[in-house]
């Protein structure tokens, strides 16, 4: 059966696949779900003997079933080539007694690649399928790794341009350093003077502009996202998990229909998001453990049912995660709340109002598979220490925020179930966080002294993407208050 697509907060007329790509965000402010989750077609061991290409192409034939197989095929033929370090796209690394499923062998090194790489080919297809004759541009505000993975994925793509908003003091240098160098006269990156619900408000503000809309259209441009409220996002994101469960059933590491645990670190909340729908599609697993860095509104919702993001905002050594608003749960929320999207519309209005909304008890029941945790700033350098000096492996600061919280749910519970644990970054991201949390000696070094220091010390080659910006010049220095971010943009189209 076809999938459709309708809003959270209103009931629209549904529309396909390739339209909630283009429109990334519904007109009424809310996102695009499907109205059924397929059930997957294959067998896990049957999935099991299947490549990653292969098990994309059975996950996201279900989704995007407007796509034809030629179409989806060479998209995902394109997407995951040599650009990824490792034949395997995500291999799966035994550590500490938990299966590490490195997602960060893309362009960019971090997880965000594995569903960026792919988007800029979906949108490009589903704008021929639609005939859409526009521009699109894509506007996305980033924590620090969807901004350079976008980037990536969009510069030089014919009849698309991208702008990238992100907090100017809020993300790694490293990252920061992979922006700014970004080529591409379709590129232009923002730094905004605020944080990261800043940027994010500050997209969605504009993408609900309905006069703005107007000036685009007159302009001969129309808006899409590549952040993840765009479902063309999270489609792909949930190919490793089905992925990570056939590669450990071929490896014999579990048995056929064997439960497993599923830990992810989490701010905007569609990484593990993805993982929930895969268990939907039949993917045996049990509990998934959202794991919060200090800001830990997630797991104060998970605890209690409020979902508050007033609260001081800490910048942590995991900026991808700091984050107080984080936007996919909007996708549980509906679910929970019997696909109503007059209730779904009632709650998101209370948090843009008074930054808080709390669930029923009848909704938090339906939320039980899910065990909220977070990972203090001493924690998570301890972990990083600790899985070193275990084992020899090196782990970068959202993955270890994921392990700490994994220590602490086997502590509270007692299960000892195998474990993916989704590792979201490469540690040369951030490798002076990584470095210090080792030895303290380390502060002493430049960046780039702490990447061929963290190479020896790891036995691992430095990913080519930070080769490239060793000595890369700086191609954006634009910086803009949070509230100029529309004529930021009208800047860069000359509107």
């Amino acid at each position: 059966m076809a999938v459709r697509y309708f809003s959270t907060r209103s009931n629209i007329e549904p529309i396909s696949a390739s339209m909630a790509i283009l429109q990334g965000l519904s007109k009424d402010g809310g996102l695009f779900v499907p109205d059924h989750i397929p059930a997957l077609e294959k067998s896990m061991k049957d999935l099991s003997e299947l490549s990653y290409h292969e098990i994309a192409f059975e996950v996201m034939k279900l989704f995007l079933s407007d796509f034809t197989e030629a179409e989806l095929k060479t998209c995902i033929e394109r997407a995951y080539d040599d650009k990824f370090d490792t034949e395997e796209i995500a291999p799966l690394v035994e550590a500490e007694g938990a299966y590490y499923l490195e997602l960060f062998h893309g362009s960019t090194i971090a997880f965000k690649d594995m569903a960026l790489s792919i988007l800029p080919h979906l949108m490009t297809t589903a704008a021929k399928k639609n005939n859409v004759e526009k521009e699109i541009v894509i506007l996305t505000a980033t924590s620090g790794d969807t901004g350079k993975a976008a980037l990536a994925g969009f510069a030089n793509v014919k009849g698309c341009r991208i702008i990238v908003f992100y907090p100017k003091n809020g993300v790694s240098p490293i990252q920061e350093k992979q922006m700014v160098t970004q080529k591409g006269d379709n590129t232009f990156v923002v730094g905004i003077r605020g944080n990261f619900d800043d940027a994010q408000n500050g997209v969605k503000k504009i993408f609900g502009d309905q006069d703005f809309a107007k000036v685009m259209d007159q302009g001969g441009f129309q808006f899409s996202s590549a952040n993840s409220i765009n479902i063309g996002r999270l489609v792909p994101q949930i190919v490793y998990y089905v992925f990570s469960y056939a590669k450990l059933l071929k490896e014999e590491r579990i048995k056929e229909n064997e439960k497993i645990n599923v830990v992810v670190p989490t701010g905007n909340f569609g990484n593990i998001l993805a993982a929930h729908y895969a268990k939907q599609m039949g993917v045996p697993i049990d509990r998934l453990i959202c794991a919060s860095n200090e800001n830990k509104v997630l797991f104060d919702f998970f605890s209690t049912g409020v979902y508050d993001r007033n609260r001081e905002f800490v910048l942590t050594s995991s900026p991808s995660m700091d984050i107080l608003i984080s936007s996919n749960l909007e996708r549980l929320i509906y679910e929970i709340a019997d696909r109503d999207p007059a209730k779904c519309a009632e709650l998101m209005k209370a948090l843009s109002g008074t930054g808080r909304y709390e669930i029923t008890e009848e909704m938090k029941a339906r939320i039980a598979e899910f065990f909220g945790g977070y990972a203090t700033e001493k924690e998570t350098a301890d972990r990083i220490k600790e899985v070193y000096e275990a084992c020899g492996y090196i782990i970068d600061t959202h993955t270890a925020v994921a392990s700490a919280v994994y220590e602490k749910f086997k502590k509270a519970t007692g299960d000892d179930k195998p474990t993916v644990i989704a590792s979201t970054a490469s540690p040369f991201k951030f490798t002076r966080s990584v470095m210090t949390s080792i030895d303290a000696k380390y502060d002493s070094m430049g960046d780039f002294e702490l990447v061929d220091e963290l190479s020896k010390i790891g036995n691992v080659a430095v990913p080519k993407a930070i080769e490239e910006i060793r000595s890369a010049p700086v191609v954006h220095d634009h910086v803009y208050d949070k509230d100029a971010m529309e004529q930021a943009v009208r800047d860069f189209l000359k509107l």
